[in-house]
């Protein structure tokens, strides 16, 4: 399968992360990635077996910068996400954090043109205005509620993970050479972590009932699971800029979702605000697209 269009199944996965996360129910952020990112080692297995990758050659060449990167992106985004979800309305915070499409379509025009960048535009900036405006628009409307000082804290760790999966991303590009199935590697390293931060740091609370357990198992899967290792071959091999402007269907695709299964009020004001975020990536990427 052509590397774009690995990229683009991660997409689609990623439309459905918010609300399995919210049917997972309050499991302790670190709990809930060891719990995932364990089943998500268990999918590279099969991963790196299609894709025919010798998986014990491929992890002994892993430089340690790429370790390095593979669990920033992963351990450090997913608590910030996950504790962003159980801190603050899920659907809003699910906007706020598909920033990171955006921030991609500006990163990769800032880098060298040897690894695929080719310089910031203005349709670039006038595109980051517009996204940026429809996250204010969910801030200014979450100053409003009485509630709002308990989100807070919610609201800036998902800020935090968009700025932390777009660097992680686009810095993904410096390491073209190492197969993508190389990402067991961060998956199970993240696992173990999580699974040590929760022992030091939280109590365990296991899945309530079957539907909660199926959607850990369903964030495991995908979302948490083959999501990564077909985006890291889309972002090393395939057009970034595409895959970021195309990152920008999941947040409406998530609002859908959170709407249909009553996981959320989908407000006029976080309507809009989903259109000016779309909108600005559409805008950012147009030379692409075009």
């Amino acid at each position: 399968m052509p590397a774009t269009l690995q990229g683009l199944v991660a997409v689609g996965l990623w439309a459905a992360l918010a609300a399995l996360t919210s049917y997972a129910g309050p499991i302790p952020p670190f709990q809930l990635a060891a719990m995932t990112f364990t089943i998500g080692t268990l999918v590279g297995l099969v991963y790196a077996r299609v894709a025919g990758e010798a998986l014990l050659p491929v992890l002994r060449a892993v430089p340690i910068g790429a370790w390095a990167l593979g669990v920033y992106g992963l351990l450090v985004f997913h608590a910030c996400y996950f504790f962003a979800l159980q801190s603050a309305p899920a659907i809003e915070v699910s906007l706020i954090i598909y920033l990171w499409p955006l921030l991609i379509v500006v990163a990769s025009g800032l880098l060298p043109a040897r690894l695929g960048g080719r310089g910031l535009r203005w349709w670039h900036v006038v595109g980051a205005v517009l996204a940026f405006s429809g996250t204010v628009l969910i801030l200014l409307g979450a100053a409003n509620r009485p509630d709002f000082s308990g989100s807070g804290v919610g609201y800036g760790a998902a800020i935090t993970a968009a700025l932390i999966w777009s660097s992680y991303s686009v810095a993904s590009r410096m390491y073209q050479d190492v197969p993508s199935s190389a990402v067991i590697g961060s998956c199970a390293v993240t696992a173990a972590g999580s699974a040590l931060l929760h022992l030091a740091l939280e109590m365990t609370v296991w899945p309530a009932d079957r539907v909660a357990w199926a959607a850990v198992l369903g964030l495991g899967l995908g979302p948490v699971g083959l999501a990564f290792y077909v985006w890291d071959r889309g972002m090393k091999h395939g057009n970034m800029r595409l895959l970021g402007a195309a990152s920008y269907a999941t947040p409406l695709l998530s609002t859908v979702i959170f709407a249909s299964l009553g996981l959320g009020e989908a407000t006029n004001t976080l309507w809009i605000a989903a259109i000016l975020v779309t909108a600005g990536a559409l805008v950012a990427a147009s030379d692409t697209l075009r």
